[in-house]
């Protein structure tokens, strides 16, 4: 962790923390376990370490945070409309695939009873949740639900998922001072987020059998 800490915070300094930003955030609705929340909220952090946040001096060597929010959550859309176009296509194998899974014959019945009654919260609230957005986008797409239904609340997922990870890191490390503290403390905090997050999940369908 530490490794890969110190790897992007050498990259902070040069153009390609967007990118590497880009690409991660891109990919995992398809490879869940890459870290691409951590490599956010530790771009902030050096950034605001970078930045001499406590003495306001902004050099112009730093990334820039609201580019940071802006890459992370249009990354997300774009990964969630492609995962969502491919499962649209998949076809029998993909619902044949969906049917094994308990859990994705779940997640695809709950998503598309919340996007028919105008509750696409739970696409929110999937972003956070380890591997939720790549359930929701694939569910969205194999059930053939109108992208009019599933990108608005994709993209407000997006946004809210990428501005949370800039803020943990940046104002943490204004916050804390340490720039390792606030990484610690941010990585915390987005596991935290994704356990509740999936703990708020799987309340869902208990509720509304309950209701």
């Amino acid at each position: 962790m530490l490794e890969s800490v110190a790897r992007v915070e050498s990259l902070t300094d040069t153009p390609w923390i967007y990118l590497v930003v880009t690409l991660s955030v891109l990919l995992d609705v398809f490879l869940p376990v890459l870290p691409s929340g951590v490599l956010i909220a530790t771009a902030a952090t050096a950034a605001a370490a970078g930045s001499g946040a406590a003495t306001g001096h902004v050099p112009h060597d730093v990334p820039d945070i609201l580019a940071l929010v802006l890459c992370a959550a249009a990354a997300s859309v774009l990964g969630d409309l492609v995962a969502y176009r491919l499962a649209w296509r998949g076809g029998e194998r993909l619902d044949r695939a969906i049917s094994r899974s308990r859990r994705l014959s779940s997640a695809q019945e709950r998503l598309g009873a919340a996007l028919s009654k105008g509750g696409g919260a739970l696409v929110v609230l999937a972003r956070f949740a380890p591997a939720g957005r790549s359930v929701v986008s694939f569910s969205a797409g194999a059930t053939h639900r109108r992208a009019r239904e599933f990108l608005p609340w994709s993209a407000l997922a997006g946004l809210s998922w990428a501005s949370y990870s800039v803020a943990l890191g940046y104002f943490g490390t204004r916050w804390l001072g340490a720039a390792w503290m606030a990484t610690a403390v941010s990585v915390a905090a987005l596991f935290a987020a994704g356990a509740g997050a999936a703990y708020l999940m799987r309340r869902a369908p208990r509720q509304s059998e309950a209701s």
